[in-house]
């Protein structure tokens, strides 16, 4: 069957930044900025984009768009063994998509909530015992609560149907409409924030350089953290939308606006973000760095209250603020679900609808778990495990493979073809050396402090079955789709003719 292509240039760099552009722009960057060192975190994390960030994204565009194929089936083609990484990717992706619909339909509630503040004076017991009931612990599920369920399948039916449409119909007509609304609904925020009294100190806290700890080797790890899971590499997305790419494309450039796109959005919020963090710190006359926090604490708990606080306009800025976090969320959550049915429709060479209804209906089921009073304790756990373990280890392996045991100049050669300017050897010396050695450290790391204590607080049974249950099922997956026999036209490797152009 014919392949699907982007219908512009500018169809695929918005979809791509879509992607980039997520939760974890929002609510992860400005506290990690904050505190790792402030105004001086960012030498770091500039250096991490240009030496990890935008070498990974050229290898996994020209990946994707040389070889026509999502993460499995482009992997393969280099090399028939590598086809089982591909699938690792893409598991990885499936376990993301379950848990990622949840939190968008979360964002939703809270637009309806916003309009008369109703989570009250105490937000942190509205989010978590009103609204999401949660249970005693992470096996104690609670049941369904039902106050989630509707802005839960409002999300997957509205997935489907866009991603039904298909790349140039569905995805790419979505993100044209999105981004731009996207950009504008964080502009508010920005000057709504800017513009309130005390914002200025929730800029020096968040910009306020700390010297000393641009030595820590922590602050490092932070920055390349951040960069690699914001950038949505290493986890089949982008050699996925890659794919869909025309042979005369200018990698390079798409590459470099898809990275300076999502880091300047990280940038361009965290102003609006400390602006309001500032103001509210000043109304409750303690630290910004009281009312600083990271994840769902600062978008469900931080944000509402300091919504409240408002002198003005508290409705508005609510509403703009979580249907900024729909959108952000949304771009990401279709593009995570088409890195594993992409694999699929490679692999089986079967109609996009049918992978669709099959898989996609897979992901639906299993992400049930997440509406019950369990549900945030799973994602919790379900989220760090995959983060540290699972995109990072995707990666370690991806850099590795394809820096040494493949023509990683024949890549950069391919990458150049089209490109209006050219990357030269010191991209090979990135993906062989720096990233691999970058990503390594950060994965031991994670791994010695999870011997050492619990992620969390959580039990050890808990931890087994949902952490590191999820992480060897990503394994099983990769192997059992990797063994089973697909449509040999489409998964058989290139000629070395081929590969060598």
């Amino acid at each position: 069957m014919a392949r699907d292509q982007w219908g512009t240039k500018a169809g695929f760099l918005l979809a791509a930044i879509g992607s980039a552009v997520g939760l974890g722009n929002i609510w992860r960057f400005p506290y990690v900025c904050a505190s790792n060192g402030g105004g001086a975190f960012l030498f770091p994390y500039f250096f991490a984009i240009i030496t990890a960030g935008i070498p990974i994204l050229i290898l996994e565009f020209t990946i994707g768009q040389k070889f026509r194929g999502g993460a499995p089936a482009a992997l393969g083609c280099m090399n028939k063994k590598w086809e089982w990484l591909g699938w690792f990717q893409a598991v990885v992706a499936f376990f993301i998509a379950t848990y990622y619909a949840v939190i968008v339909a979360w964002s939703i509630s809270y637009i309806g909530f916003s309009a008369k503040q109703a989570w009250g004076v105490d937000t942190e017991s509205f989010f978590f015992e009103k609204y999401l009931n949660v249970s005693d612990g992470p096996l104690q599920l609670g049941g369904i609560q039902l106050q989630i369920l509707i802005p839960f399948l409002a999300v997957w039916l509205l997935g489907y149907i866009i991603l039904s449409k298909g790349i140039k119909n569905g995805i790419e007509k979505a993100n044209k409409i999105i981004i731009p609304l996207l950009l504008f609904l964080t502009g508010v925020i920005v000057v709504r924030g800017l513009t309130l009294p005390g914002a200025l100190d929730g800029l020096n806290y968040l910009f306020t350089p700390d010297w000393g700890s641009i030595w820590k080797p922590e602050v490092w790890v932070a920055a390349y953290g951040q960069i690699f899971f914001s950038l949505s590499i290493g986890f089949a997305i982008m050699i996925t939308y890659a794919s869909y790419l025309p042979k005369k494309t200018d990698l390079v450039n798409s590459a470099f606006i898809t990275a300076f796109s999502n880091h300047g959005f990280e940038l361009f919020v965290a102003l609006g973000i400390f602006g309001v963090l500032g103001y509210m710190a000043g109304v409750q006359g303690v630290d910004v760095a009281e009312v600083s926090k990271a994840g769902v604490g600062l978008a469900f708990v931080v944000f509402p209250a300091a919504i409240s606080a408002l002198p003005a306009l508290k409705g508005t800025v609510g509403a703009v603020f979580f249907i900024t976090l729909v959108f952000a969320g949304f771009t990401s959550f279709i593009s995570i679900i088409e890195a594993y049915i992409t694999g699929v429709i490679d692999k089986f060479n079967i109609p996009r609808q049918k992978a669709l209804n099959i898989f996609v209906g897979i992901s639906f089921v299993v992400s049930f778990i997440f509406v019950t009073g369990a549900g945030l304790y799973v994602l919790d756990i379900l989220d760090y495990f995959i983060n540290n373990f699972g995109i990072v280890l995707g990666g370690i392996l991806e850099v590795i493979l394809v820096g040494w045991f493949f023509d990683l100049e024949g890549l950069r050669t391919h990458a150049n073809r089209y490109s209006n300017f050219a990357i030269g050897k010191w991209w090979n010396y990135m993906i062989k050396f720096v990233t691999p050695l970058v990503l390594g450290f950060m994965f031991v790391q994670n791994l010695v402090q999870n011997f050492i204590e619990p992620y969390g607080g959580y039990s050890f049974g808990s931890l087994l079955i949902i952490g590191w249950g999820a992480f060897v099922l990503c394994f099983v997956f990769a192997f059992v789709f990797y063994n089973m026999k697909g449509d040999s036209s489409v998964m058989l490797q290139p000629s070395k003719e081929e590969v060598s152009k």
